[in-house]
């Protein structure tokens, strides 16, 4: 008999953790603390790409809109998918008090593919792949949907022994910037899993980049350690 989770394309414990948080999406003290930290690392990362200002942007996993609304300040036609309602309703009152305007969907990466084949310049899935049931078949659906030519994007947590001591005893337990258990890390992803799921969706890794914390300075940059957390893109080939 098939699980819930192998019938779904997401995985409604996981939804349920954000759900319970969601209020605090645009706090930058909040429990979403990190996200805003490394927000601009990411915005400037896509932007190098793509060129936000003339790109049309799907971003899977949107949560409160953090990435997808500052993605249409900078100009993007950006759509947010997420399967919170909680989530996309905070993202929607934000980018109505903010003017910024983004299309919010409740739907997921599979299913919003089967009518949007080939329909973006680039799909986000940042902070989002270790929390789907099946890694796969979620990069699989956004490469469907990017334009031969087009970028996909992804950020997500390595699985070793470094990476459970930062990004879940660290990160949720000592510093407590997340709540406890928001994190499995048996779904982290080696950046080796990583590069077969996207050659499996017929996609061509171009760049991989660590995301590295000081605690001294209190700041994010961009490295070449990809101990923890990591984010890159690959190309969908003309």
């Amino acid at each position: 008999m098939q699980t819930e989770q192998q019938t779904q394309h997401f995985d409604s414990d996981e939804i349920a953790k954000f759900e319970a948080m969601a209020e605090e999406w645009w706090d930058p003290t909040g429990k979403f603390k990190p996200l805003h930290k490394i927000n601009p690392i990411r915005l400037d990362y896509i932007d190098r790409q793509v060129k936000l200002a003339t790109a049309t942007v799907l971003d899977v996993g949107c949560g409160g809109g953090l990435l997808a609304e500052n993605m249409a300040a900078r100009g993007a036609k950006v759509t947010g998918l997420d399967r919170s309602p909680k989530a996309l309703a905070i993202a929607r009152l934000h980018s109505e008090q903010s003017g910024v305007s983004v299309e919010y969907v409740e739907n997921d990466a599979e299913t919003w593919a089967e009518n949007h084949a080939g329909h973006y310049d680039a799909v986000t899935c940042l902070e989002v792949l270790e929390h789907v049931p099946d890694v796969p078949r979620t990069v699989a659906a956004c490469a469907a949907m990017i334009k031969p030519g087009g970028h996909f994007f992804f950020a997500t947590l390595n699985r070793n022994p470094t990476s459970y001591i930062k990004a879940i005893l660290g990160a949720e337990y000592i510093l407590g910037w997340l709540p406890k258990g928001t994190h499995e890390y048996a779904k982290f992803i080696k950046p080796s899993e990583m590069n077969s799921a996207l050659r499996g969706a017929g996609l061509e890794i171009k760049d991989l980049k660590g995301l590295s914390y000081a605690m001294l300075s209190d700041r994010f940059s961009l490295s070449d350690d990809l101990s923890v957390n990591y984010l890159g893109f690959a190309i969908k080939p003309l």
